[in-house]
């Protein structure tokens, strides 16, 4: 390859990669705004529910008006209104740092977390597995039923001092092959 097609093929890459990343931030903020959505539509529902104003059949009336009213809109089944009503009120005395990472990661993980947690440290863990590590739904999935909060909680593994010190990645070792397994 010549000196002007190795190059050319340096500025095609760096248009690509300008793609791309502009295709992950657009997916990124358009998450945070869904997100800001249902907590904003869960925070209507429960303060309407707390004063008395709703009953729990008004909840799937409004999902019927949706549909009727703006077939379009999709996703706003009773259902999932009572689970962003859930949502808000799992949430909603959370600090802004965890308001933050609620915002980063998609509805379907917020929903898995919220769910499958049992208490607010389980679920902040989750919340920052997600982020830091970028799981995939699946990839949380797996680490929620292989139960990581729970061994991580019960400490690090007790490894010999020697095995330490010739393997110093071996309590690594140790925790990937436990979750993989």
């Amino acid at each position: 390859m010549n000196i002007v097609a190795h190059n050319r093929e340096e500025q095609f890459a760096e248009v690509v990669s300008m793609i791309r990343h502009t295709r992950s931030e657009v997916i990124r903020l358009a998450n945070a705004s869904l997100i800001d959505l249902y907590w904003r539509v869960g925070h209507y529902i429960s303060d309407k529910i707390a004063v008395s104003d709703w009953g729990d059949g008004v909840v799937k009336q409004l999902s019927e008006y949706i549909e009727q009213k703006s077939p379009e809109i999709k996703g706003f089944s009773d259902k999932n209104l009572w689970r962003m009503k859930q949502f808000y009120e799992t949430y909603k005395d959370a600090d802004e740092k965890l308001s933050t990472l609620l915002r980063q990661i998609s509805w379907s993980h917020n929903l898995a977390i919220m769910s499958r947690a049992k208490s607010e440290e389980e679920r902040l863990f989750y919340l920052h597995l997600c982020v830091h590590d970028r799981l995939s739904f699946r990839q949380l999935n797996r680490q929620i039923d292989s139960a990581l909060y729970e061994r991580n909680a019960l400490g690090t593994p007790k490894l010999s001092p020697v095995l330490r010190e010739i393997a110093p990645q071996a309590e690594q070792i140790f925790r990937d092959q436990y979750v993989m397994g």
